[in-house]
């Protein structure tokens, strides 16, 4: 059997590949883990000069958090360690000294989004979709880090829209909206354009680029701070988090209560 993160140094560029493609490469968080450590030694190996991001296969990015791993949330605590790990994992991406790209092909959602939203550029397929539709899936929020993270990139009027009416954005509206910096037609060309786009940019001065990295961050830095455990609690803590994990591993529309 194949790993679930497959990654692999060439040309001095680091390639990571979600590789659940029968599960629209949902992320277990053995996957998570991977990920944030593979980022790390990025940032240490001289050798690395870049590191792109992808999905295995045309049809997602990474659908999310892969929702077995919820069945067993019952109290507060679970829910705010499970966003510790999340924002644990999403700084070791933005903290990685070396330029980071996300090429997209279809679904970016959910833990997906928050990854490819971490890193410093993305490009995407055609078929490209991103979103967060918690509000029609499990019923629960965003931390308030990621929160400040997507109002930084994409201002609070289309972050609001896009979790109240839980749907996605196609590749156009992303470039439209700054999410996207380039579409190309399909799954290889993309593929082909990121290995591009990652030798490019690490022929640049390094610490040009370090430093706008840190900038940018530091920038929304209060925002993050921001409390919002409270909301986390309220959200993955009530009954409709719990209906939204079973009716969607049972496949049935979840029926909300608001509690």
């Amino acid at each position: 059997m194949e790993p679930e993160l497959l990654h692999e140094v060439r040309a001095g560029i680091a390639f990571v590949t979600f590789n659940r493609p029968q599960a629209r490469n949902a992320l277990t968080f053995a996957m998570y883990e991977g990920l944030a450590e593979i980022c790390r030694a990025a940032s240490e190996d001289p050798g690395v000069r870049a590191v792109v991001i992808t999905g295995a296969g045309d049809q997602a990015f990474a659908a999310g958090t892969d929702i077995g791993q919820f069945v067993h949330f019952r109290t507060a605590e679970d829910a705010l360690a499970y966003e510790a790990k999340i924002d644990r994992i999403l700084t070791a991406v933005e903290d990685c000294t070396k330029p980071t790209i996300a090429a997209i092909a279809g679904a970016c959602t959910g833990g997906g989004a928050a990854i490819a939203a971490a890193c410093d550029l993305r490009i995407g397929a055609a078929n490209a979709r991103f979103g967060f539709p918690i509000a029609k899936t499990l019923g629960n929020t965003l931390s308030m880090a990621n929160h400040a993270r997507l109002v930084a990139l994409l201002g609070p009027a289309r972050v609001a829209d896009l979790i109240f009416t839980a749907r996605l954005m196609g590749a156009e509206e992303m470039r439209a909206a700054g999410l996207l910096s380039e579409v190309l037609p399909d799954y290889a060309t993309l593929q082909a354009r990121a290995a591009e786009l990652a030798q490019t940019v690490a022929s640049h001065a390094p610490l040009t680029l370090r430093a706008t990295k840190i900038a940018l961050k530091r920038l929304t830095a209060a925002a993050r701070a921001i409390p919002g455990d409270d909301l986390v609690e309220m959200c993955f803590t009530s009954r409709d988090f719990a209906e939204g994990v079973q009716s969607f591993l049972a496949r049935r529309p979840p029926r909300w209560e608001g509690r």
